[in-house]
């Protein structure tokens, strides 16, 4: 089932992103690459709201309200190159998220997708009440216990295969 492209307007900017707006570039094996704004995340999709609770190593308990839409919402208006009608062809789809600071967390197709594990996970364009314009988009993961997979500032959001080792036979003794 084909869906077209995001239509070309003024709120998404084909690859690579402006340089003077802070942006994320959606990238890997998707049909569509964009770059999106923070405006951009609250602008074209519903926006989402999870009040969370995570353990910072640093500072302790972490009390937060995001808002913002849904990655999987996102990443699928991008058009990943699997099969959406094959389950087994999503599964094997990984997602790698990068925020300005260097910081990246990887996850899996699996984890956000209605069919599996369904996780609300955000990019978020608000945190407690104020908009993340200048300090760009954050990923929150409302399930996890620990803030490690938090990314703020996302410059890019990578979407492909697991492309699994081939394996190797073992010499049997003689």
């Amino acid at each position: 089932m084909s869906r077209p492209c995001l239509p070309p307007d003024t709120t998404v900017s084909p690859v690579p992103p402006a340089p003077a707006r802070m942006s994320l570039t959606l990238r890997g094996e998707v049909a569509c690459p964009v770059s999106l704004t923070v405006a951009d995340l609250r602008e074209r999709w519903e926006q989402h709201r999870a009040e969370v609770v995570f353990d910072c190593a640093t500072s302790g308990p972490r009390h937060h309200t995001f808002e913002g839409p849904l990655l999987r919402e996102v990443v699928d208006e991008a058009k990943p190159v699997f099969d959406p009608r094959r389950r087994k062809d999503r599964s094997r789809f990984l997602v790698a998220v990068t925020g300005g600071d260097g910081h990246h967390t990887v996850l899996s197709w699996a984890e956000i997708d209605a069919d599996f594990g369904n996780v609300p996970i955000l990019l978020a364009t608000a945190m407690d009440g104020r908009g993340l314009e200048s300090a760009g988009s954050q990923l929150v993961v409302p399930t996890d216990r620990c803030g490690a997979r938090y990314i703020s500032a996302i410059t890019s959001v990578w979407v492909g295969a697991c492309a699994v080792p081939p394996q190797r036979t073992r010499a049997t003794p003689t």
